[in-house]
């Protein structure tokens, strides 16, 4: 049905009611209206084919499963046996996949022939036999496991309770007579191969491509070259209780300073999580194994996990599905590289915003050390403002609140591409000394901060002359009586291109070893102290700590160049020293004020820094809260961990496609081929059923 028909559809219900009997919902009638045909009379009817299409959309990935095996579910839809399902029968099978033990449910009316909600030992093991694979590890149904769930002598027949309970233990019994079976010479031993065997024909749906094709490699856990019934119990048992590993590795990970763990962590974890030890060395050792075939360390991380916890996992060779997506990826590039760009311009503009905020916040702090610095003379007599706090009083007194923020428009104009330019720079020189291992020796952390640092000055530099000048003319006006006011504009007309990067040689002595001790030292405090690592993501308050405690060391070791840079950047008033270059401006400051002049404005620049620091996270994390990216939801709290690994949880479990495909799975339990093989030489499979069991002659 097209879609314009199913919209009718749905707003047609929704106007004028419907007249179902079972009241069914818009979207279950939009769904069977979507893939129905129309009888003689008119009707709406699902096929088995359009059934298919219907549980099982052609988009979604099968992986291990195949579509037409879907089938298998038709017969429990066709309520009346007549080969198709109503609008009616649709609703009851959609109503039956919301029930929370729906995949059992379906299982059992699958095998529940009379519909009188008894499963018969002699249909079921009729059914089975019809359905495994030709080639199948032959089932004894008279073995003593099958006698105690339906007797010994008269077998009885089994409700829902015992059905599922016997099916859920029925693949434990499949391997075990499996493996004697195979076991030849009845030393408790079999081949690798024979173990591969066992597991394609009872698991290969829930192992990923990985796993299939490393099965053989179980032997070499042990000194000897074959695989013992432990083995194959303990491989059994982790594949069983996969949910449960996956928790555990999560966890373990998290708590891990670098995101890896050992097989006694691991451990450790599982005793804690679970109220009883129920992972023993060896299934534990056989987790590590197949985790750590491509990287044979001791530690390992959630990517090495993946390839064992994630069934979807493919294998990169021959992997069609793979192929098609980089078919559409590359088709779709032109779209996906206009996204990012929008999207990094948006949070280039977040980024300028928070950061200007920032500036915004402590930019008198910025305007008190300043003055600060520029003050000339040794002699407190010749002085000013005799200290921060001084200065802070007087600017208020003579030039009013105002001039706390003389020159503040560069500043806010600058901080963006600053910020932008820093950070840039620093991460492609941290990503071109970074090994694939993720690691990078601190003299190359060092070296991508003072290059970051470096960048940055021919943008900022003349921002940076043009804001000193701004914020020191209010001290200036007021000692010079008709001094005039002088505009930023005017002042880059003065001083020209040459002049604005007057001071550039302090500027880059102040900005690169400022950047060289500030990323480095942020960096390692986020991981050594905070603990930050690819599974643990730090808060709000462990940043603005570490960028604090970083910015300490950056700002008062780098003050002297501070000074130095704005003595030369400030214009000279009458009777004060004219520098000439960066050595004399320093050799002039020690021998007229000392040593101790070099460090004016040094407590000013931390506590700019880490305020500064601090203002400008809290405002990107508001803007982001608040302004959204077009398309997406509100930002998740990122865990870490799942951020590398996908849990084995859907991400629509309520959706009819996945419940369908949790019952399958249950099915394909009894055999991988369950659904895929024909039920006789004439029969088309599953479309017969259940008519056939009744009457065999329809069969043919």
């Amino acid at each position: 049905m097209s879609k314009v028909t199913v919209v009718k559809e749905a707003v047609k219900e929704t106007l004028v009611g419907s007249t179902e009997p079972e009241q069914l919902s818009a979207q279950t009638k939009a769904r069977f209206v979507k893939h129905a045909l129309k009888d003689e009379a008119g009707e709406p009817y699902l096929g088995p084919n359009e059934f298919i299409n219907a549980v099982a959309p052609p988009s979604e990935d099968y992986h291990k499963i195949k579509r037409e095996q879907y089938s298998i579910l038709f017969s429990v839809a066709d309520r009346s046996n007549k080969g198709k399902v109503t609008l009616a029968d649709w609703g009851y099978f959609e109503n039956l996949l919301t029930k929370p033990d729906a995949e059992y449910e379906i299982a059992f009316r699958l095998f529940d022939i009379e519909r009188l909600g008894r499963v018969k030992y002699e249909d079921f093991r009729k059914l089975y036999e019809l359905n495994k694979g030709p080639d199948s590890i032959p089932f004894d149904w008279d073995c003593d496991w099958a006698k105690l769930y339906i007797g010994s002598k008269a077998k009885h027949s089994m409700d829902y309770q015992q059905f599922s309970q016997m099916l859920r233990g029925l693949q434990g019994e499949r391997v075990r007579q499996a493996f004697q079976h195979l076991d030849k010479d009845g030393d408790g031993y079999i081949e690798p191969e024979e173990f591969e065997r066992i597991i394609k024909e009872t698991s290969r749906h829930k192992l990923s491509d990985y796993l299939l094709e490393n099965l053989s490699t179980l032997c070499n856990i042990s000194q000897g070259t074959k695989i013992s019934y432990a083995n194959v119990r303990a491989f059994q048992n982790m594949i069983h209780e996969m949910d449960l590993v996956e928790l555990i590795i999560r966890r373990a990970c998290a708590k891990s300073t670098d995101g890896k763990i050992t097989r006694t962590e691991f451990l450790n974890q599982a005793a804690k999580i679970t109220r009883f030890s129920l992972f023993t060395p060896m299934e534990a050792d056989i987790l590590f194994h197949f985790a750590s075939l491509d990287e044979p360390s001791g530690r390992l991380g959630l990517k090495d996990f993946k390839k064992v916890l994630d069934p979807s996992w493919r294998s990169r060779q021959g992997d069609e599905d793979a192929a098609r997506a980089i078919t559409e990826t590359t088709k779709s590039t032109g779209q996906k590289f206009l996204s990012q760009g929008l999207e990094s311009a948006y949070g280039f503009a977040l980024g300028s915003i928070a950061g200007a905020f920032g500036a915004f916040m402590v930019y008198p702090i910025d305007l008190v050390k300043t003055r600060m610095q520029n003050q000339r003379g040794a002699n407190p007599g010749q002085r000013l403002y005799n200290n921060s706090i001084d200065c802070f009083k007087k600017v208020i007194r003579n030039e009013g609140f105002k001039g706390l923020y003389s020159g503040v428009l560069p500043q806010l104009v600058g901080v963006a591409p600053e910020k932008a330019i820093k950070l840039t720079v620093n991460d492609l020189v941290r990503g071109w000394f970074t090994t694939k291992d993720k690691q990078i020796w601190w003299g190359h952390e060092v070296i991508a901060g003072g290059t970051a640092g470096g960048c940055q000055v021919v943008f900022t530099n003349p921002l940076e002359i043009v804001k000193i000048r701004l914020q020191v003319q209010g001290e200036v006006a007021k000692s010079l009586e008709g001094a005039p006011r002088r505009s930023a504009m005017w002042i880059i007309r003065n001083l020209g291109l040459v002049g604005l990067y007057k001071g550039a040689s302090a500027c880059l002595l102040r900005d690169v070893p400022f950047s060289a001790i500030y990323f480095p030292t942020y960096s390692h405090l986020k991981k050594d102290l905070f603990g930050e690592s690819q599974t643990k993501k730090l808060g709000i308050l462990q940043l603005l700590t570490a960028g604090a405690i970083a910015g300490m060391p950056a700002a008062y070791l780098t003050t002297p160049c501070d000074v130095i840079k704005t003595r030369l950047q400030v214009e000279a008033r009458k009777g004060d020293t004219q520098y000439t270059g960066l050595r004399h401006a320093a050799k002039t400051i020690w021998k007229e004020e000392g040593f101790r002049a070099f460090f004016k404005g040094g407590p000013a620049r931390i506590m700019r820094s880490s305020p500064q620091f601090g203002f400008t996270l809290a405002a990107y994390e508001l803007l982001q809260t608040a302004l959204p990216y077009p398309g997406k939801g509100k930002a998740e709290i990122a865990t870490g961990v799942a951020d590398v690994v996908q849990t084995l949880k859907e991400k629509h479990p309520d959706s009819p496609f996945y419940r369908s495909r949790n019952a399958l799975k249950i099915l394909l339990d009894l055999d991988e081929n369950f659904g895929r093989a024909p039920l006789g030489a004439n029969a088309k499979g599953w479309q017969t059923l259940p008519g056939w069991m009744q009457n065999p002659s329809k069969s043919s």
